[in-house]
């Protein structure tokens, strides 16, 4: 979601922060903004509205520079998308802030700077924090006090980010609730909401806690308590090479990372030639822990909930563990009864999924026996807050739409099934075949890419539609669920999906000539039933596009298109028809002509509830 540069140096930042921003577009945003004081310490602020180019293009007529500054990119939560609401927000010509969170008391907070003579030029619950903080330095407090009377004052979650003409050299941050990191350098040290807009300039980096506030200077780093009290944390030096986030010969990053699964399925894999190789794929600790599970409590958002349901089958089938799989911001505000010995499991992406983390630390002393994180992003919130971690090893993923950290996050739980299946009786040969199966599985998935040609000529079907159904059962259920979710994030159809056996209970009513079908029919022991529902569609003039294993007995007819899917073993079906349902929604986007790796109104990592 937004994102947050800021820098403190001896050279000229103004295109570092730039840099910096454009390095953060993937996040998804709506506005852009720089602050910058100069040498005649005078504040500075480009604003606008649309994309970091809008604000390039400002910077270019009408230059700014200083060695001290923030930038800003904006997705839009209280007041809509205009240059008025970008940050940075600015107070009394002194004081500039920029922030990622929900101010929720910010209501009563703008009555009060209000009555105290503020006028607000914004409908942002953010331009109330810089208000009170230039409130604060009139009465006398340095930059660090202020911010700290300041966010005494919030409720809710933050990451700042603020700069002062009366301390042109020093920039103060704090978070709460959302990621704030500091990049270290020499004679410069940065602020950023992602260690991936600082690469360019340093490789060193300091993971701020909740609660923490942090001054930077070009030759100092402080961090604080709210209290004040002086605290010590580690930097951490990225040893990885930074990656190009170019798109080589592809036309946008959603299609490139596509095809690149199956180099991050083999990636994720190494190193797992077997059973014991696996378990240490969770890190130390992991086979003490995992010998006391007897349940999985898994809990996370969006294409990472899928993920979840998908590994319940896993859990449940495989390895005779009981599981339950819940979306985090439902999970977190419930009172639970838990079962003993239960694992939490917590998958994300990013690692800095807000409802994801809020469901980890609300978990009372006691309720679980441990707790596991999913995520593809190393020293991310949940990574260190979690007591083991599988790194998923997707690389970069820019395009909003999740594809290869979603199918690497479902070999990471198809291994979680085989470390805890061991220990509940799985058979050596049923774990020989899993691990074998997870051996070729970038074969298979490289052979569902040879379908692009096929899968796009189907996509032609899609354009003049608004609506779509999509059909699974059993473990392809699942699945179903996320090839529409993955259609309509991008191309804006309206997309559901149901089990194939709740047709009579709803869904068919919804059947015509205008929608649609999309089924997802291995080749399994459910396949009898489905074939039974699809009819139930085709009787009703609804057209069908079944992607159908090879031997499956599909075969193309009168409002029937089949897309044969290779022949692969049962277990690592849901990975690989995944693969062709992206295609899918790939290509009708672009047919659609939307923004296939910034779709309106969604955002690459949810920080905020």
């Amino acid at each position: 979601m937004c994102g947050i540069v800021a820098a403190a140096a001896r050279r000229e930042v103004s295109e570092i922060l730039l840099e910096g921003l454009r390095r953060l577009e993937y996040r998804g945003y709506d506005s852009a903004g720089m602050a910058l004081i100069n040498d005649q310490n005078v504040l500075q602020i480009h604003k606008r509205n649309g994309k970091v180019k809008e604000l390039e293009a400002a910077q270019a007529q009408e230059p700014f520079y200083g060695n001290t500054g923030i930038a800003h990119t904006r997705w839009a939560t209280h007041g809509k998308p205009s240059t008025e609401n970008a940050h940075p927000h600015a107070s009394g010509g002194r004081v500039a802030l920029v922030h990622n969170g929900i101010i929720e008391n910010h209501a009563e907070l703008r009555a009060e700077l209000i009555a105290a003579g503020y006028e607000m030029s914004s409908a942002t619950d953010t331009e109330v924090i810089a208000h009170l903080l230039h409130l604060s330095l009139q009465k006398g407090a340095s930059l660090r006090a202020a911010m700290q009377n300041t966010i005494a004052r919030l409720e809710g979650a933050y990451a700042l980010a603020a700069i002062d003409i009366e301390s042109p050299h020093t920039v103060v941050g704090a978070r709460k609730g959302s990621p704030l990191v500091v990049g270290v350098g020499i004679g410069e040290n940065f602020l950023a909401s992602d260690q991936m807009a600082l690469r360019q300039v340093t490789d060193s980096f300091i993971y701020l806690e909740e609660g923490d506030l942090v001054e930077i200077s070009p030759a100092s780093i402080q961090i604080c308590t709210i209290d004040g009290e002086a605290i010590e944390r580690p930097t951490t030096r990225i040893k990885e090479a930074l990656e190009t986030s170019d798109m080589g010969d592809f036309d946008h990053y959603m299609i490139k990372e596509i095809f690149e699964q199956p180099v991050a399925l083999e990636a994720t894999l190494a190193g797992a030639a077997n059973v014991e190789q696996v378990e240490e794929c969770f890190g130390h600790g992991a086979s003490a822990m995992f010998d006391r599970v007897t349940n999985v409590q898994i809990v996370a958002c969006g294409t990472s909930y899928h993920a979840g349901m998908v590994a319940r089958y896993w859990l449940e089938e495989l390895a005779g563990i009981s599981c339950e799989v819940e979306v985090a911001s439902e999970f977190r505000y419930r009172k639970r009864v838990q079962h003993e010995g239960t694992l939490l499991v917590a998958i994300s992406q990013s690692g800095e999924t807000a409802d994801t983390l809020a469901a980890l630390r609300n978990a009372t002393e006691g309720e679980f026996i441990g707790s596991l994180v999913v995520a593809n992003v190393d020293n991310s919130s949940l990574v260190r807050e979690c007591d083991l971690v599988f790194l998923t090893r997707a690389g970069a993923e820019i395009g909003v739409a999740s594809t290869k950290a979603f199918t690497t996050q479902l070999v990471a739980m198809l291994m979680l099934t085989l470390a805890l299946g061991r220990r509940r009786g799985m058979t050596d040969e049923r774990q020989s075949e899993i691990i074998e199966a997870l051996e070729n599985l970038p074969h298979y998935v490289r052979q569902t890419l040879e379908l692009n040609g096929a899968i796009q000529k189907l996509s032609e079907a899609f354009i003049p539609k608004r609506h779509a159904l999509f059909l699974g059962r059993g473990i392809q259920y699942p699945i179903a669920m996320e090839g529409a979710l993955k259609l309509k994030e991008i191309s804006y159809i309206h997309a559901e999906a149901y089990p194939a056996g709740e047709l009579k209970h709803g869904p068919l009513a919804l059947v015509d000539d205008d929608m649609p079908v999309v089924a997802v029919a291995p080749n399994d022991e459910l396949l009898e039933k489905l074939k039974s529902n699809l009819e139930e569609v085709r009787s009703r003039g609804g057209e069908l596009f079944v992607f159908a294993d090879r031997e499956a007995g599909f075969a193309n007819e009168d409002r029937v298109q089949v897309l044969p899917m290779p022949h692969c073993p049962e277990v690592i079906k849901p990975i690989v028809y995944t693969v062709a349902l992206q295609l899918l929604s790939y290509h009708v986007a672009l047919q659609k002509g939307t923004d296939v790796d910034k779709p309106r109104n969604l955002a690459k990592s949810v920080t905020v509830e």
